[in-house]
């Protein structure tokens, strides 16, 4: 079979990233992360991976592994539900941790979905929405009353802060109870490819307006969401060598802590509902969600901004 030539740009194209990092990581014997279905999409793109991305570290075939230990433990109380994985790429995680139950619903841009479907058609169980995470017809698309689990894996750094916080607020407004991963950069990082950071001499990041300290993580996302449920930072690191050594290090010392990515596992708080009719409604600024309670004869009073 010919190889795909990809035409994906900008943020788009950091997706091929990942990717190339997951298959090389599955290819070595003490590799941390098996992941087949990367290599055989690897092998089909007709892509300089090294001339873009340099030497792979390991670190994003780390990360991936961290979270499917945590979805595989998820599905086995909840061996049914729903995963919704934002801005995926051509992430293969749902063939990763399957358990010939669960479902899993990838939304992402168009032009990245029709990238996906060449090599990850969608199945009865599997299913794609080619929409941005940032539009809230994706959350209206979904049944709350469920259990879910939601994935923003390499996504949420390449949004602005506003971005962020009023997707990660609705999100925890339409689905309580939902479990939530997700990672984050460092301000400096962040900082370095607003000025240009390129990671080779030929390829230049795009922005990530979106960087915080590990140790604002859980005050920031108790302001944005209220009463959640702990907020834990999972381990996610580069797996060997000297980068290896020396993340073990700062993550031991709190003051270098905060200058790392980190990975970020939590739960939205179940809804606190009373007696009578409730319905959710989207706010008039189109990202978040609210509860009211209808009046009498079922008619909807006005909504504060």
């Amino acid at each position: 079979m010919a190889q795909y030539v990809p035409t994906l740009k900008d943020v788009p194209e950091t997706m091929l990233w990942p990717l190339y990092q997951r298959a090389v990581e599955s290819r070595r014997a003490d590799g941390v992360l098996h992941d087949p279905h990367s290599i055989k999409i690897l092998e089909g793109l007709d892509y300089d991976f090294p001339g873009h991305f340099g030497t792979p570290t390991g670190a994003l075939a780390a990360r991936a592994a961290s979270i499917d230990k945590v979805l595989m433990a998820w599905l086995k109380i909840n061996p049914d539900g729903l995963v919704i994985s934002l801005g995926e790429g051509l992430e293969t995680q749902a063939r990763r941790v399957d358990n010939g139950q669960m479902r899993w619903l990838s939304v992402d841009l168009p032009e990245s979905i029709r990238l996906r479907e060449r090599f990850l058609p969608p199945t009865d169980r599997f299913h794609h929405l080619p929409m941005s995470a940032l539009d809230p017809e994706w959350m209206a698309a979904v049944d709350p009353a469920q259990p879910i689990f939601i994935v923003a894996q390499g996504l949420l750094m390449y949004l602005a802060p506003t971005m962020v916080e009023n997707l990660v607020a609705g999100a925890a407004s339409r689905f309580p109870g939902a479990e939530f991963a997700f990672d984050t950069i460092p301000p400096w990082l962040s900082q370095m490819t607003v000025r240009g950071l390129y990671l080779t001499p030929t390829y230049r990041l795009p922005d990530m307006p979106w960087g915080i300290e590990c140790s604002r993580i859980e005050p920031v996302l108790r302001r944005w969401c209220g009463d959640i449920g702990e907020v834990e930072l999972l381990s996610y690191q580069t797996p060997r060598g000297v980068l290896s050594i020396m993340n073990e290090f700062m993550l031991s010392t709190p003051q270098f802590r905060d200058t790392l990515p980190a990975l970020v596992l939590t739960r939205f708080s179940p809804a606190r509902r009373h007696p009578g009719i409730f319905r959710d409604f989207l706010r008039a600024d189109g990202l978040t969600w609210t509860t009211v309670q209808l009046d009498e004869g079922g008619t909807i009073p006005d909504l504060e901004p």
